[in-house]
């Protein structure tokens, strides 16, 4: 049975997403429909890359994920589907294909060309995005719904950590900042394990943030190994740097918010 999944920021107060789903159940009956989230924050295509990347490998091959964030068609955002790693993902070129697969290149990429049904430009989710989505699932080919490109808009470069050397303090240094904030209330950094290890060289370090007045020079190894309420830093499931707080929300006592910086300092 075709999986099709649903990640937006539709929110779940209004029709919006009964409509997508009345829409692919009136193509297909027989399917899946699994919502990741509808809590995206509005227009947050970054989030919702984000999100997708970390949970899309945990679904079989062949399944197709909408991604339904800034999806109105512009000059500069063009509708995609896209084809990687035995998934499918259909969504808008606004760079979150870009966050989506870092440094992946995806199989197959296409512009979407489907012909609306209505003159409403209003709700691409549901008046594009499912048409391509059902034609997947009945086995259609992506050149019968869209002209292939070579690439989609590149952003990432803007999201990474940067390293340097900080000739003052003869310190090097990783900048980077808060790209999520989960239901726990604890910030995700774009600061990555692998990148941590290759700087550190087994030095000490701070991790230091909000004013640079707060900071953490040891990396937990679970949230139990912090007292109740007290700041800690780990590498989550995704080995991503994250900030939290044992049994409390770290965004809540520390105030991070998205894109605050983070900076880390070797010495």
């Amino acid at each position: 049975m075709p999986i099709i999944t649903l990640t937006t920021d539709l929110g779940l107060k209004d029709h919006y997403v009964a409509s997508l789903k009345g829409a692919i159940l009136s193509q297909i009956a027989d399917i899946t429909i699994v919502d990741i989230t509808h809590n995206i924050e509005a227009f947050n295509f970054s989030q919702a890359a984000y999100v997708i990347q970390n949970c899309f490998k945990n679904f079989p091959k062949g399944s197709i994920h909408i991604i339904g964030v800034d999806t109105e068609l512009s000059l500069e955002n063009s509708h995609l589907a896209v084809f990687a790693q035995g998934h499918y993902f259909i969504g808008t070129d606004n760079g979150s294909f870009s966050i989506l697969f870092d440094e992946l290149k995806p199989e197959k990429i296409v512009e979407l060309n489907i012909s609306q049904q209505t003159d409403s430009l209003t709700f691409p989710i549901k008046d594009v995005f499912v048409i391509a989505a059902c034609h997947i699932a009945r086995g259609g080919t992506l050149e019968i719904i869209g002209k292939e490109i070579s690439e989609f808009k590149d952003i990432k470069s803007a999201l990474k950590p940067v390293t340097e050397h900080d000739e003052n303090t003869n310190y090097d240094v990783i900048k980077g900042a808060v790209i999520y904030i989960d239901s726990y209330g604890n910030a995700t950094t774009n600061i990555n394990k692998q990148l941590f290890d290759k700087v550190r060289k087994e030095r000490d370090f701070n991790i230091l943030f909000g004013r640079e007045d707060e900071r953490i020079s040891k990396i937990s190894e679970k949230y139990k190994d912090a007292s109740d309420g007290d700041t800690l830093a780990i590498f989550s499931v995704n080995g991503m740097l994250e900030i939290a707080q044992n049994k409390g929300r770290a965004t809540d006592l520390l105030g991070l918010k998205i894109h605050d910086y983070i900076r880390i300092e070797f010495r």
